[in-house]
């Protein structure tokens, strides 16, 4: 198997995760996250909307990590980051993590908010 450096342009990896934390780009965070190009910061849950609205203009797409298992984010959010123009994919947070690197990978103008797991 071949394996190939991946180069993160402006955002920060995921490089691990285990309960109540995130490890991104080597610095440990407790809780919640959203993490982009902008940097890495706590983030509040579902109710926290605020945040992620900000990133209208600077994300094509937000990777929801929604903790241990896959979930529906609430009807208003999904609603509200749509008319911004924010794409959305929602996923349990293992999976939203490896996506979000994959995209960060790529170039891709992308912001991860995920629960912890």
């Amino acid at each position: 198997m071949q394996m190939n450096e991946m180069d993160f342009p402006g955002a920060r990896p995921v490089d691990g995760y285990g309960p109540g934390f995130f490890r991104i780009g080597g610095e440990v965070f407790q809780g919640a996250v959203l993490s982009g190009e902008a940097g890495t910061c706590g983030w509040g849950g579902y109710d926290d909307a605020a945040p992620l609205l900000a990133l209208a203009g600077r994300v094509d797409v937000l990777v929801v990590g929604t903790g241990v298992e896959i979930a529906h984010i609430p009807p208003v959010l999904r609603r509200d980051l749509e008319a911004a123009g924010i794409g959305v994919e929602v996923m349990n947070s293992p999976a939203a993590c490896r996506t979000y690197n994959v995209l960060v990978a790529e170039g891709r103008r992308v912001a991860l908010a995920a629960l912890v797991v």
